[in-house]
């Protein structure tokens, strides 16, 4: 009866353990917890328009992801987006004339910031701006103006074609 008990025992904890790693990597995977937080520096960024950009979003340099968004926040007296990232402390070398950009992954994918180094030799440092930027391109903005566009260069046809008809 004895080996009965501690077999069940086992397993209860056995069960326990399964179940903690679960949700231990749950957490993990979905980014809602800071228990596992990287070391690095936070570095900001100010848009006119950041589009679909949310914060837990991606910071690559060419391709590869090397922090995250940590906050956005609107500048009160310029009314643009403040976007601090947060860069992983094994980049450390990131040039102060380096640009970030606002791509978006694939055709309708989630949006990312993208930053392009350049060539001083002088480094990002904590709390530190990136001074060019450009903002995300929203889809239904260009769709919008391309359809304006078309809408007016009709416009000019026909009235070409009115006045061609009087003559």
């Amino acid at each position: 009866m004895l080996s009965q008990r501690i077999i069940e025992t086992l397993v209860g904890i056995f069960l326990l353990a399964a179940i903690l790693a679960l949700i231990t990597l749950a957490f993990k995977v979905s980014g809602l917890t800071t228990f596992f937080k990287q070391e690095g520096y936070n570095i900001t960024a100010s848009f006119d328009d950041i589009g679909q950009l949310k914060v837990r979003g991606s910071v690559k340099i060419g391709g590869v992801t090397v922090g995250e968004v940590t906050k956005i926040a609107i500048d009160p007296s310029t009314y643009k987006a403040v976007v601090t990232l947060r860069i992983n402390s094994t980049v450390k070398d990131i040039p102060v004339d380096s640009s970030a950009s606002i791509l978006t992954a694939g055709l309708l994918g989630d949006n990312y910031i993208a930053i392009t180094p350049m060539y001083s030799k002088d480094f990002l440092k904590d709390n530190d701006e990136i001074e060019e930027t450009h903002s995300a391109m929203i889809l239904e903005k260009l769709i919008g103006q391309f359809l304006f566009s078309i809408g007016h260069s009709n416009d000019k046809n026909s009235d070409t074609a009115e006045k061609g008809a009087k003559q």
